[in-house]
């Protein structure tokens, strides 16, 4: 095959052949991100320019907790490099570049390129420099096949496979806007035979992909984030505010003010500064020296002085130093440690330089408890800003209004980087609300997770690549990981048992509060999050906002959830009718049927998403729930109770607390009855107590009498 003659850098009015209409053609000097949309914070100065080797994207990225995102082009072998810059170039920029999942005119978001960039494209790009293609018209599909066999005797994983298989594809479902040189052969690569055909096998089922934290080391971290919000913040809050007002009297922080004193001023505050400290038995704060001595710390007497630091070499200094009083061994706040830990305090006095790292804890545990207890995207947490939440008294809840990221697209389908404000708010419970209001009183940032609680000063043209203000997913893990850390500590110190324990999972990462909530939820519905907050009151009141739409993604993590359940519980059931267990009531031969149906139906089906869960959730076959004493094998159109959801959707469920006695969904098996004798023994108790009042004894009396016959029609007699 001959090659068209090949493109140099520094031939830039050089026009390649085959350039289709519509692709512009880079030159050395060409913005990397010209046709994409720039923070308007960005120095243009500073934009990178095709010729560089490292394509900073950071401008073109608006969520405030994104990581730095850059493309280094000394990783892609030399005789493939240039080829590729042109190939990424017209990924970002042309109108028509697309992703593959979707409409032609969805484009390509700047961190899925830098994702695939590294991940996939690079290994693929290497296999070929190392046959020696130079351009991608070189590539043959026999070389395709090759390729292909090449990932079996390398041993890649699947996964791996499937996203380098995607990236081939991606070139060349991109032949339309690309020159000659960077076309791959006009025929699909691999006859266009599906991935998983080519690999005769799929990416396994999605129920290892995010693990759930495990029920022993989410209920402690959950109880000692609300710990640390409900009990020991009003600590933290005012040692955080000391310090910063000792900090703001720092030296590097006064440049350029002065502040006139009256002649001995200040010998009075120093006077009176040191009979407080031997009123409270007190030493002069402290500093270790370079050679483990003890000596005064003056930078921290000139902050509680608010004086110049050089009090040290002054006659004022040599009055401190003359009092005659001890060193301390550090810097004390004035806060006093007020909260407690079951009759013991739960920090000792806090020094200076601690009050940072304590307001760094209070704010994790704020995320903790919002990221958990919200069923939103960890990104959309971290963009949250100032006055998010309100209150609607009408309605009587707490709404909680963000941007979102993932799935923000307009009219053509193509992603809104800088995000989209919700149509419809969260809908969160009241800890959540005061978490958020906690945060809001910790720092003065606009965002309500900012990377640092205080800002720090820049040099213009020197800032960091990374210009979003919030935490990033990683700092978030890290910050939750010391959290842990601090909480297992202090236990260890003061004897207490209710440590965080190691998950069985790996370290907690954020993204592992959504599918862990939706565990809680399906599975713990009565479980407490907090003094009388349920789980299961948390789940009516999310479905209420966003987080209970389908967009929003948590019904997805809840319907896997919900799938995992449902499976093991008929697989119980029948293995239960198997080894003869009765069933009663109007519907007990639909629960026959349905049981041993679906065990025939889904016995090994696997999930390829968390989206098909709930499609499959819809089945019939599926609609089994059991309460307390009673089993219902739901019609949605003969239910007699208060549905969750809408007739016709395929989550709806039944109320099995207000469940109707006249239902005709209503069955009883044998592990019912045995929940209905003892509620029934119970019962009898207080019916054959003389001194219950009477309207008590008429209604349990009722209740009762419902019961017995309910167990009565279960008897063996009453089988045909």
């Amino acid at each position: 095959m001959t090659s068209p003659a090949p493109i140099l850098l520094d031939e830039p009015d050089t026009r390649p052949d085959g350039l289709p209409d519509g692709t512009v053609w880079p030159g050395p000097d060409t913005i990397v991100l010209m046709n994409r949309q720039i923070r308007s914070d960005t120095d243009p100065a500073r934009l990178s320019r095709f010729t560089d080797d490292r394509w900073d994207l950071n401008p073109g990225i608006f969520e405030g907790h994104a990581r730095s995102q850059t493309l280094n082009f000394e990783i892609i072998p030399e005789p493939l490099r240039l080829a590729t810059k042109f190939y990424i170039w017209q990924l970002i920029n042309h109108p028509k570049a697309r992703t593959l999942r979707r409409s032609a005119t969805n484009r390509v978001a700047l961190h899925t390129v830098e994702i695939f960039f590294y991940g996939s494209l690079q290994p693929v790009l290497k296999w070929f420099a190392g046959r020696g293609i130079s351009e991608f018209c070189q590539v043959t599909n026999d070389m395709l096949w090759d390729f292909l066999d090449a990932l079996d005797e390398d041993g890649v994983a699947i996964h791996k496979r499937y996203r380098r298989i995607t990236e081939v594809r991606r070139l060349w479902i991109h032949r339309d806007i690309l020159p000659f040189f960077l076309r791959l052969p006009e025929a699909p690569p691999w006859d266009g035979e599906d991935t998983k055909d080519l690999l005769e096998t799929t990416r396994g089922g999605r129920e290892n992909r995010t693990k759930r934290i495990s029920e022993q080391s989410m209920q402690p971290l959950l109880r000692w984030a609300i710990r640390f919000l409900e009990d020991l913040s009003e600590d933290i809050v005012a040692a955080w505010d000391e310090y910063r007002m000792l900090q703001s009297r720092r030296p590097e922080h006064r440049r350029g003010q002065r502040r006139g004193r009256k002649s001995g001023e200040l010998q009075a505050d120093i006077t009176a500064f040191l009979s407080e400290l031997r009123s409270r038995g007190e030493g002069l704060p402290g500093s270790r020296r370079n050679d483990g001595t003890l000596g005064p710390a003056w930078r921290h007497i000139a902050s509680l002085l608010n004086c110049s630091a050089s009090i040290e070499n002054t006659g004022s200094g040599r009055l401190i130093l003359e009092s005659g009083l001890p060193v301390a061994d550090d810097c004390y706040l004035d806060t006093p440690v007020t909260a407690d830990l079951d009759g013991q305090p739960w920090h000792p006095r806090i020094p200076f330089h601690e009050a940072p790292r304590l307001a760094r804890l209070l704010s994790t545990a704020c995320f903790i408890i919002v990221a958990y207890l919200s069923g939103a995207r960890v990104g959309e947490i971290l963009n949250l800003r100032r006055g998010c939440v309100s209150h609607d008294k009408v309605l009587g809840l707490w709404l909680m209004e963000g941007l979102y990221f993932k799935g923000a697209e307009d009219e053509e389908g193509n992603k809104i980087p800088e995000g989209t404000v919700r149509e419809d708010p969260w809908v969160i419970i009241d800890i959540a609300a005061k978490a958020v209001a906690m945060l809001e009183q910790l720092h003065d940032s606009h965002l309500l997770f900012p990377n640092r609680l205080k800002p720090i000063k820049t040099t213009p043209g020197m800032e960091t690549k990374r210009r979003g203000e919030a935490r990033a997913d990683q700092i978030i893990a890290d910050d939750i990981t010391k959290f842990i850390g601090w909480v297992n500590e202090r236990c260890r110190q003061l004897g207490r048992k209710d440590h965080i324990p190691v998950d069985a999972g790996g370290s907690i990462a954020p993204s592992r509060f959504r599918r862990t909530l939706a565990w809680f939820i399906r599975r713990k519905p009565r479980g407490l999050i907090a003094a009388s907050i349920q789980y299961g009151h948390a789940h009516t009141q999310m479905l209420q906002g966003y987080a209970g739409s389908y967009e929003a993604g948590f019904l997805d993590d809840y319907a896997f959830e919900d799938w995992l359940f449902r499976i093991e519980g008929i697989a119980e059931d029948e293995r239960r009718l198997l080894a003869g267990e009765h069933v009663s009531g109007p519907a007990a031969d639909a629960y026959r049927y349905r049981v041993q149906a679906a065990g025939r139906e889904f016995a090994g089906r696997v999930l390829n998403s968390e989206r098909h869960a709930r499609d499959v959730l819809g089945n019939p076959l599926l609609q089994i729930h059991h309460g307390e004493g009673m089993t219902c094998v739901l019609t949605p159109a003969l239910a007699a109770c208060q549905l969750r959801g809408s007739v016709d959707d395929p989550m709806v469920t039944p109320d099995t607390d207000d469940c109707r006695p006249n239902c005709q969904c209503l069955v009883h098996t044998d592990r019912d009855i045995e929940i209905n004798k003892v509620r029934a023994a119970e019962l009898a108790g207080i019916v054959n107590d003389t001194l219950a009042p009477p309207i008590r004894h008429a209604r349990e009396k009722r209740e009762l009498n419902r019961l017995l016959a309910i167990i009565e029609h279960h008897q063996p007699k009453s089988r045909p």
